[in-house]
């Protein structure tokens, strides 16, 4: 069968999805098949059974197994939340906020995508990832493995895990931590709903527990002048600020327009 027609059976599908979803079923680049190239029938199978899959709202990165952000690639599954553009930008203003940090720490880490990112663009710092998740643990330690990085992974509750040494030296703290309220579950797209970790997802009846805990606990282990940078809800902006005031904590938007990232600096 060829390419071009295979394309054409799932037109219910946005076109960039029918595509990538070609290109994982097949392992051939996109420019090849684009030209109409004649597919083996176990390519159009694995084809067809991908296209299922995103039809029953299984999210797209978890079919390709991959996903991008800023200068790396990590694996994903189930087990992890996939990275969005707003942790990407996260990652940018973290960036733009630190000069040359020599310590690290990124509590929620999930897949390990904003430590392996923060470890790519500063080389020189010792870095840190923490999840509660064994699951989540073992997907960031096996990204990092797989990107050369070298990057601690540690399970356990937020600064708990970390080694005691570390208090007062840490530069910059990241996090993409559970911000969503129970009562909003229901209203989360049915692809991150059903298939991405709730745990990971949901903080609590009003989604700033977490978010509470760790500006209570960062002022301890933040260097002086120290930055925290941290994706919380649209909703929740100046309730998360007066957690963050010890730490004169600022709301700053996403490119959408929405109250997105909270920052923290520590005195001097």
């Amino acid at each position: 069968m060829n390419s071009s027609e295979v394309l054409r059976t799932a037109t219910d599908l946005p076109d960039h999805e029918v595509r990538r979803l070609l290109v994982a079923a097949t392992g051939r680049h996109w420019t090849e098949l684009i030209l109409g190239v004649d597919l083996e029938s176990a390519e159009v199978e694995r084809f067809n059974a991908l296209v299922e899959r995103r039809r029953s709202d299984e999210p797209l990165q978890y079919i390709e197994g991959v996903a991008a952000f800023g200068p790396i690639e990590v694996s994903v599954d189930p087990r992890v939340l996939i990275p969005r553009p707003e942790t990407e930008q996260l990652f940018e203003i973290a960036c733009a906020l630190v000069g040359n940090p020599r310590v690290i720490v990124d509590l929620c880490t999930g897949s390990g995508n904003l430590a392996l990112a923060l470890k790519a663009t500063f080389p020189t710092a010792t870095v840190y990832g923490v999840d509660l998740s064994k699951d989540a643990v073992d997907v960031a330690r096996a990204n990092a493995r797989a990107a050369g990085l070298d990057v601690t992974v540690f399970q356990g509750d937020l600064f708990e895990p970390l080694p005691t040494n570390l208090a007062g030296k840490v530069d910059l703290v990241v996090s993409n931590p559970p911000y969503v309220a129970e009562h909003e579950r229901d209203d989360l797209p049915a692809d991150v709903r059903e298939h991405e970790p709730i745990r990971a997802l949901v903080a609590g009846p009003v989604g700033d527990e977490v978010l509470a805990r760790i500006a209570a606990e960062a002022p301890q282990w933040l260097a002086p002048g120290g930055i925290i940078a941290c994706e919380i809800s649209e909703f929740l902006g100046p309730t998360v600020a007066e957690h963050f005031s010890a730490l004169s904590g600022e709301i700053r938007i996403d490119l959408s327009g929405k109250e997105r990232f909270v920052i923290g600096v520590a005195a001097q």
